[in-house]
């Protein structure tokens, strides 16, 4: 079973949608006792990091998710819940504190560079770790669906697993052990998307 956490995000129905169109067992999950038998969790999110952190703190899933990262089994972040793998973010001078899995801020996108801020739309990644497990079979230069104004700086650069550029390079994937992230929606990214998601499924499945 993934669990797939549910703390308020809006877009939680196409992320569990996506998951079972690749045959994942999905169950959504609101408190930390959802989480002791999952195969795997995953983290979606829009919206802001403040939102996101608070809703959890409130639903006793901060700790319990730093708890399950340590079992080994899969863990994937989207969008938002790829930024609240972070220590904190410059959001609405956010005071939250994030989930602390990564060392690292998460900022917004310069407005000296002429960008359309939020980035919403198709953008390239260049996978700089072919071996991560969720971008198998996916290929270099791929177009993935983007919705967001701000991203995570790791203070750790080998966690990239993809980058891309908009206005500046950042990490728009990343990976480590058995936790995974992406900026991008991988449940609005079509045939990539899915097949991202396929094999997080098949990582769960063991």
């Amino acid at each position: 079973m993934i669990a797939l956490l549910d703390y308020g995000a809006g877009n939680l129905r196409s992320v569990e949608k996506a998951l079972r169109f690749v045959g994942g067992d999905v169950e959504l999950v609101q408190s930390p006792d959802g989480m002791k038998d999952a195969s795997a969790v995953v983290l979606p999110g829009v919206g802001a990091f403040d939102d996101c952190v608070n809703a959890m703190q409130r639903q006793e899933l901060l700790a319990a998710v730093r708890e399950f990262v340590t079992t080994g089994r899969p863990f994937l972040g989207i969008c938002v819940g790829y930024q609240a793998m972070f220590e904190r973010s410059d959001e609405f001078d956010s005071r939250a504190a994030g989930l602390g899995l990564f060392t690292g801020s998460v900022v917004r996108f310069p407005d000296d560079q002429g960008l359309k801020i939020p980035q919403i739309g198709w953008n390239q990644i260049e996978i700089v770790q072919p071996e991560c497990p969720i971008f198998h079979g996916v290929e270099n230069g791929s177009y993935v669906y983007f919705v967001h104004s701000f991203y995570p700086q790791p203070e750790d650069d080998s966690i990239a697993a993809c980058r891309t550029t908009y206005g500046v390079e950042f990490a728009s994937a990343i990976w480590r052990d058995n936790v995974y992230a992406t900026q991008f929606h991988p449940e609005k990214s079509q045939k990539i998307g899915l097949m991202i998601l396929d094999n997080f499924v098949n990582l769960a499945r063991g």
